[in-house]
């Protein structure tokens, strides 16, 4: 899982491995909010730093526009948005896309727990490059 050509790949292993052993334990079927709560502890017992459904302001041309809540931030430095559906849409991929874009961050996961096998995606947000050159690593 490890790959030193992306950026926070030790970090981004370990919650994967993290989400996996989630997965391992309960399976699929369950809603979101019990792979957030297993999750967490998984997490602490990692000795991760997060925060959990941190709320964020969004804004547009400086203006406020709403909060937001995302599921993880971890250790200030990785997003997490984790889904429990079926199969992995490109709506959920453009969602957790946007959430780089309005929160200033780099790097991102989007994690699946509702397939019978884990489903996870590393989003990125190059430096330098409009929100429509996004790119999407598996």
């Amino acid at each position: 899982m490890i790959n030193e050509k992306y950026k926070y790949s030790e970090l981004t292993g370990k919650i994967i491995g993290a989400a996996m052993e989630v997965h391992k334990y309960l399976g699929n079927g369950f809603q979101e909010v019990i792979y957030q709560r297993a999750l967490s502890i998984e997490l602490n017992m990692q000795g991760l730093k997060y925060e959990r459904e941190k709320e964020m302001p969004l804004s547009y041309k400086g203006y406020d526009i709403g909060k937001r809540r995302v599921d993880f931030f971890i250790e200030e430095k990785i997003m997490l948005e984790i889904k429990a559906v079926k199969q992995l849409e490109d709506v959920h991929l453009a969602q957790a896309i946007n959430y780089l874009e309005a929160y200033g961050m780099e790097i991102g996961l989007l994690i699946n727990f509702g397939s019978t096998s884990l489903e996870f995606k590393r989003v990125m947000k190059p430096k330098n490059q409009s929100p429509s050159q996004n790119q999407i690593k598996s």
